[in-house]
């Protein structure tokens, strides 16, 4: 989806879901004796663009398909998908395909259930499992416990954006290593520039920069490693991350003010030419291409990966990732007509989405398609690159912890909050999960 909210991970499930799920009862929804009697699809109100690519297909590359089995397209508000999704789990009657729920807990308890489809033998067994994207294949495993549990119709990864022309300007090359890119701020510093634009009021774009230091300095595994309870965040090691985000704004590299800017504001203020540099998703493709919101030029924009850290473990080939709300399909509606369907999808949707949408999937593009600016020519090529991706630093929180890390990651930027106390705060949030 294109609101960045909703990549954010929520909660688990509550005791109350799980004794729902476990009471399924009969009844089959739309499915009969001979299989489902069409293409269901139930998606959330604020993504119109997997319901829209879905309908060009089903009147273009997969008539034959929606001929078989017409695609009907249900919509339900994201704030009321895992009701939703709990309700028919319980009564046997999750449609053919689905929005995942928001949290990947409740995706892998219908699976262990039964009733969500193994894709990684259905796509192999369709012979069409190479269609999907290494590296949205490893994001979906990290998410959803080594298995393949949704279909990736959104696939984003992050970096810093950077505009070319101030480093131009500036004599800046693109920073290889953190030192260098502090170094890359202080140069815009003394020049009267905002090094970076980052939106403290939405929190995440913050502890992403945490998050993905530790990953650089650590290695790929340093979250799981918190979420398995082996590590803490108040560990010296961790506090350094914090501690490195929190130097950034202590020398105003986020500007003033960042506690009180929002998403729009952020990126406004990078798209206008006011920052040097804004970490962010590719998801942003969409509002660089845009020529009214962007006024520096499309050709002007760069994107560089998260640098390396001195010593680190991780590799910066490794990039933060997310599948947005990932779409899962019914175990038991996964018949011949339905695999027909997702034969057809995994062959034509990452195309059909690029074109139509300049979204990028998870899905090989088959079709070649003019992409409208150079930087997510670079960017569908990282994707295409790269082997093994990492998670956010909230991915693995609950709801609780994910609310308190970005309520409180403006204090880290503006130093109301020491790094010390902002670890240690959400420390005590996942240890109350």
């Amino acid at each position: 989806m294109n609101n960045p909210s909703s990549r954010t991970v929520r909660a688990g499930l509550t005791a109350g879901a799980v004794a729902l799920l476990a009471s399924a009862c009969g009844g089959s929804g739309s499915t009969g004796a001979s299989g489902p009697k069409d293409f269901s699809y139930l998606s959330v109100t604020e993504n119109t663009t997997v319901k829209t690519a879905l309908g060009t297909l089903s009147k273009d590359a997969c008539k034959a398909q929606n001929k078989a089995l017409p695609l009907k397209v249900e919509t339900v508000p994201q704030s009321g998908l895992d009701q939703k999704l709990q309700l028919l789990a319980g009564q046997d009657a999750l449609p053919v395909q689905f929005a995942a729920g928001n949290a990947p807990s409740l995706t892998q308890q219908l699976f262990k259930s039964g009733k969500v489809a193994d894709l990684e033998k259905e796509l192999k067994d369709l012979g069409v499992l190479d269609q999907l994207e290494p590296a949205a294949v490893s994001t979906i495993k990290a998410l959803y416990g080594g298995k393949v549990e949704v279909l990736p119709y959104e696939y984003n990864i992050e970096g810093i954006f950077y505009n070319k022309k101030l480093f131009a300007e500036n004599d800046i090359t693109v920073p290889a290593t953190w030192d260098e890119l502090v170094a890359a701020a202080a140069k815009l510093n003394t020049k009267k520039i905002q090094p970076f634009s980052a939106s403290g009021q939405q929190g995440w774009p913050i502890t992403r920069l945490v998050s993905t230091y530790l990953y650089r300095s650590l290695g790929p595994e340093a979250l799981q490693a918190v979420a398995d309870g082996k590590a803490k965040l108040t560990d010296p090691e961790y506090v350094e991350a914090a501690q490195a985000v929190a130097d950034l704004g202590k020398k105003n590299y986020f500007g003033k003010g960042v506690g009180s800017i929002d998403y729009d504001t952020a990126m406004n203020q990078f798209l206008g030419g006011k920052a040097g540099m804004f970490y962010m998703g590719s998801w942003a493709l969409a509002n660089i291409a845009d020529a009214k919101q962007n006024k520096v030029g499309a050709e002007n924009v760069g994107f560089m990966p998260f640098p390396a850290v001195a010593g680190g473990k991780g590799s910066v080939d490794q990039y933060p990732s997310n599948v947005g709300l990932g779409i899962g399909l019914g175990a038991k509606t996964f018949d011949k007509k339905t695999g027909d369907w997702v034969s057809c999808i995994a062959k034509n949707y990452g195309s059909t989405a690029l074109k139509d949408h300049g979204t990028i999937s998870g899905f090989k593009v088959n079709t070649p398609v003019e992409d409208s600016t150079a930087v997510t020519t670079q960017v569908r090529e990282t994707v295409s690159a790269s082997k093994q991706n990492v998670l956010w630093f909230e991915a693995l929180f609950s709801t609780k912890a994910t609310t308190v890390s970005q309520t409180n990651a403006a204090g880290l930027a503006t130093g109301s909050m020491s790094p010390q106390d902002f670890m240690q705060t959400v420390q005590d949030a996942l240890s109350a999960q």
